[in-house]
């Protein structure tokens, strides 16, 4: 009923926003001689972000259009190198790129936002490696007839690319996908899988959600899978491709969010419309760029999402050695012998805490020291772990030199 609801809202809405968009167009019009007025720019100011703030923000582009190598610019393009109903690994062609580039395989966060949440994160990559990167499919465009989609077939998923990619690529786990990567890739090194990586490396993941537990933890942990059940999981209404699937919707993972640290959204659109009032473009556009990114979100299956809640934030079953692939093969993370393994977390995380992911070194007992590092980012909280300034001047050149430490080693 409450995705409905939603769906009722937003078209509701719809001819409102039409008269706000009318409104910034006859404001901030050439022809208009009020439009640079206090009036006329607070008024176009106003109609803006409202307009803003109720439209319904579709999956991102990409918009990585080049990257630079050795000094010069290379063109890019993305396009699809392998793909199930529920994925697709994007591979970020380089035209002229010099040969040799490791591959890199990011594997992005199945927890309400698109895979280009991490375009930052493959434009840091791009002028040394060969880059992939998951994209998940939206569950609310998912037809009935695609079948479920839970924790272990997520795992799969990564096996399987894994696989496509072969031998000696490189891994990067951002936030959720930390424990199901991690099973994949022991249960490939307890099997002798010839597609092995040399590297994992997990930034902000919950591989031990028990350690330093933020606000999200707390709730998962306070509330039973029938509260959940019941409050987060809702059917996908007419006309959506999904319809009649069971999903977790990505509008209300988004609300949780943002309720987290509302004033800061709250102050954010307040700047927004000063910097429109003010005529300021550049800040103007970075913010439109950020909530362009930030409020554009995708539904998780009700399967795959309360088998996260139980597995890896109620009961941390890979944590405590007893997380058993289709109930039944026990993931042993102490099988992975020769598999570099770099964790990263923020100083500031509120989402995965100080702990959580360096818990991997705890688990995978059998890699020698030489091939581990931990490494805590001062200053940065969750997102900063892999976006922004510190990311790529701190961050990146870490994650290299180990990557190239271990593949001489």
């Amino acid at each position: 009923m409450l995705y409905s609801l939603v769906e009722m809202n937003r078209a509701a809405m719809a001819p409102l926003r039409l008269q706000a968009k009318a409104a910034t167009a006859f404001w901030t019009s050439s022809a208009n001689p009020a439009r640079e007025t206090q009036v006329g720019r607070s008024i176009a100011a106003a109609a803006s972000v409202f307009e803003r703030a109720t439209r319904f923000y579709g999956k991102p582009e990409w918009q990585i259009e080049a990257t630079e190598i050795e000094g010069r610019t290379h063109a890019v393009t993305p396009v699809t190198a392998w793909s199930s109903p529920w994925c697709q690994l994007v591979h970020f062609e380089t035209a002229g790129a010099p040969e040799g580039r490791p591959d890199l395989i990011i594997v992005a966060p199945l927890s309400g936002h698109y895979a280009t949440l991490l375009r930052g994160t493959v434009e840091a990559f791009l002028p040394t490696h060969n880059v992939y990167i998951t994209d998940w499919t939206d569950a609310r465009m998912a037809p009935v007839w695609f079948g479920r989609f839970d924790l272990d077939d997520y795992i799969d998923h990564v096996r399987d690319m894994l696989g496509f990619l072969g031998a000696g690529a490189h891994v990067l786990a951002v936030c959720q996908p930390g424990p199901p990567v991690l099973a994949a890739i022991s249960m490939m090194a307890e099997d002798g899988d010839e597609a092995l990586p040399a590297t994992m490396t997990f930034m902000g993941s919950p591989i031990d959600a028990r350690r330093s537990p933020t606000v999200p933890n707390q709730l998962a942990e306070e509330r039973s899978l029938d509260w959940f059940r019941s409050k987060m999981i809702h059917t996908v209404p007419l006309p959506w491709a999904g319809a009649g699937r069971r999903v977790y919707p990505g509008f209300i993972q988004l609300s949780s969010f943002m309720h987290m640290n509302w004033d800061r959204h709250v102050d954010a659109q307040h700047r927004f419309f000063e910097h429109l009032i003010e005529g300021d473009e550049d800040g103007a556009e970075k913010h439109q760029t950020f909530y362009d990114e930030y409020l554009s979100v995708l539904d998780l299956t009700e399967e795959f999402y309360i088998q996260t809640i139980e597995r890896v934030f109620q009961k941390a079953l890979l944590a405590r050695g007893e997380y058993r692939y289709r109930d039944a093969r026990r993931v042993r993370p102490q099988a992975i012998r020769d598999v570099g393994l770099m964790t990263v977390e923020g100083e500031l995380d509120d989402i995965s805490g100080i702990g959580q992911t360096q818990a991997a070194h705890d688990l995978c007992t059998n890699i020698p020291a030489r091939l581990k590092e931990d490494y805590v980012q001062p200053g940065v909280g969750h997102y900063g772990v892999f976006n922004g300034s510190k990311f790529r001047a701190e961050i990146v050149p870490r994650v290299i030199k180990f990557q190239k430490h271990v593949t001489k080693s």
